[in-house]
This record gives structure tokens, sequence and C-alpha cells, in this order.
């Protein structure tokens, strides 16, 4: 059974076999835990994005999916990216945001890693409110038979911290 922890902090400063970057479809970097992934780690997560692109996701990468590539220069072996739906008040796309929790937990059992650092996906940008997103997260994570030893939700914030904790008990 995997155990959940819960941090405060910056996720690029984390110490993981695998850390979980909030992608846009792109996969070429953008803003917030995107950009910072991709700044910190260094032109080689890029570099290998760009392969990702020209091989396999010509037309970028779906929502609710993941793929992985090396962590470049963060603490990290690998990081899991996977793009979360846009929050919508007229159309239930949680189950889009939960297969990104579980895919990313699919994604990290074929590296055979067993730490993952994970953050608040599709609550930035895709403006997903913080204590539902967190609930899917946590359930999801708990329902979802996986080899990871510990996945560690990464909270940027006080908000998305009492969140999490809300949910991880």
């Amino acid at each position: 059974m995997v155990t959940i922890t819960l941090v405060q902090g910056d996720i690029t400063r984390q110490r993981a076999d695998a850390i979980v970057n909030a992608a846009n479809s792109s996969l070429l970097g953008g803003g917030g835990v995107d950009g910072a992934i991709h700044r910190r780690g260094g032109p080689e997560i890029l570099a290998e994005c760009r392969a990702l692109r020209a091989s396999h996701y010509g037309k970028g990468l779906p929502a609710g999916r993941a793929v992985a590539t090396a962590a470049g220069n963060l603490d990290a072996d690998h990081v899991i990216h996977t793009v979360g739906p846009v929050w919508s008040a007229s159309e239930d796309r949680s189950e889009v945001l939960a297969s990104c929790y579980r895919e990313a937990l699919r994604v990290a059992d074929e590296l055979g890693a067993r730490t993952v650092a994970v953050p608040a996906i599709s609550t930035g940008v895709y403006r997903w409110p913080m204590e539902d997103a967190a609930r899917i997260a946590v359930e999801t994570v708990r329902q979802t038979r996986t080899a990871v030893q510990e996945v560690r939700f990464v909270a940027f914030d006080e908000g998305a911290y009492r969140a999490f904790a809300a949910y991880i008990g």
C-alpha cells in the first residue's frame, strides 16, 4: 500500500525517483509548475519533450495521459508529464483529472520509481478549485494499485497544504 505524505514547498527542490509535471499539452514548457520544472531541469527535459512531439505526440499530449522524460538538473531520475483538464462549471471533467494521477502512477511503475513527488494538477491557470482537486487527487492515489511506495504531494502554498491535509488526514 502506498504511503501518502504532504509537504509545502517547491516541487523542483524535491528529491524523488520521479517528479510529476502539471504540463500543458505542447510538452514544451509554460507557466506555473511546468515552467518551473523546465527552467530548473534545464535543456535536457525540453529536448526529450521535443523528441516526443516529433515521434509520438505530434498534436500534443492529450489531457489525462502521462509520459516520462529524464529529469535534467532536478534531484530526480525522471519527470512524468501529465496534462490536466481545464476546470468547467458546465461539464464534469473530474474523471480526466483522476486519470492524470492514475496515468502518472502507471508510468512511475513502468520506470520502477518508488518515490513520486506530485503537485496539485489543474489548480493553477486551469482554475480547478483546490479543495475538489485535492479530494480527487488523494482519493485516486488511494484507489490506484501501484508499486510506488511513497506519493508525496507538494503544496506550493498554505492554502493548497490545508486542502490536501484535510483529505490525507
